[in-house]
């Protein structure tokens, strides 16, 4: 099936103008509410850039189908305090120095536009991610014990049944995997 499925929702991400714009927008908003004090968004910030993304995405005349059928609610604040540790980690290759330096400094922490917009592209790609595979552990049984039970009624034979068990859960992930494409 070629890339990961995170691989593949990261890729439609970043490729679509409107995720962008959104992004773009979001980041414009954060600065406006600090009034341009600092060259960046502040950390604190981010669940209310989460939540101006969502919106706006979903604001639009045709929003991304990414967003629309697998991110419902703009993700939590712990979803946004993860996918910002990933991103930070990613940063800091600094040496020990420079943080002793920073620290010394005691400025807050600031996101420049990059890194926001990867910070944003990580965030909407677990958020999508984890709710597709949220709905595959919640179709898939559903359907098995469905095809077990009218294997059992009528009197089906335990190859037959098993056969279409595992035809139905190839299709259910099929069909997920190939809803991510965007």
């Amino acid at each position: 099936m070629g890339l990961s499925a995170s691989k593949q929702v990261n890729s439609s991400l970043s490729n679509s103008n409107e995720f962008n714009s959104a992004c773009d927008s979001a980041y414009s908003h954060c600065l406006s509410l600090t009034q341009h004090a600092f060259e960046g968004v502040l950390p604190y910030q981010l669940l209310t850039a989460s939540n101006h993304i969502h919106h706006g995405l979903l604001s639009l005349p045709h929003p991304p189908p990414l967003v629309v059928k697998w991110v419902l609610h703009p993700p939590s604040q712990a979803q946004v305090d993860s996918a910002f540790k990933r991103v930070s980690r990613c940063h800091s290759r600094r040496s020990k120095e420079e943080e002793e330096e920073e620290e010394k400094e005691e400025k807050p922490e600031v996101i420049g536009s990059n890194r926001f917009k990867e910070w944003a592209e990580v965030l909407y790609a677990r958020a999508v991610v984890g709710n597709a595979g949220k709905a595959l552990l919640s179709r898939v049984p559903i359907g098995v014990a469905g095809i077990a039970g009218i294997g059992a009624v009528t009197g089906s034979r335990k190859d037959l049944v098993g056969a279409a068990i595992g035809v139905y859960a190839l299709g259910i992930a099929t069909s997920i995997y190939l809803s991510l494409s965007g």
